[in-house]
């Protein structure tokens, strides 16, 4: 698998991907509605790096790297990973999630934190707890899942060094 920076001719692949996530709206808090340009400009802001995951195939996953808050506590990173749907369960979340790891390392982040990850979403939870991520925080029924209703949020968080 090949992971490189996303270039503006990736743009149309990268909404295959973040489209159909968004629009289902049960593992990312966005609005389900957004228009392709704002989620392509969410996904590829200026404050975050964004790559794609390539395989003989083309584009299997997306991930952006970005500083979780400014000034002192720019120190953490955060990151948002995307799977495309023909890909899941091939190993392309655990790929991109190594990555960004020692990206984030090589930029002298000190730790690495998921600021919202659904509950229901098992998958990334068992994912990121295999990973080396802890929940620290729950967030009881702050998620408005759209065939659950109100489900819990959960903070991860990883130290780097």
């Amino acid at each position: 698998m090949d992971i490189r920076p996303v270039r503006a001719e990736d743009h149309d692949a990268l909404w295959a991907m973040i489209g159909p996530v968004i629009r289902a709206g049960d593992t990312y808090a966005l609005d389900r509605d957004m228009s392709r340009d704002d989620a392509l400009a969410y996904w590829t802001g200026p404050e975050k790096r964004t790559f794609i995951a390539c395989d003989e195939d083309g584009p299997v996953g997306t991930f952006y790297l970005r500083a979780n808050q400014a000034g002192g506590g720019r120190g953490v990173c955060n990151c948002g990973y995307v799977t495309a749907a023909g890909a899941t369960g091939r190993g392309v979340a655990r790929a991109m999630c190594r990555y960004s790891l020692d990206l984030a390392r090589e930029a002298g982040f000190r730790a690495m934190q998921f600021n919202f990850v659904i509950s229901t979403n098992v998958r990334a939870v068992r994912l990121w707890t295999g990973m080396g991520f802890e929940t620290v925080g729950r967030l009881p029924g702050a998620f408005d899942h759209p065939a659950l209703g109100p489900v819990d949020a959960l903070v991860m968080y990883r130290v780097l060094f």
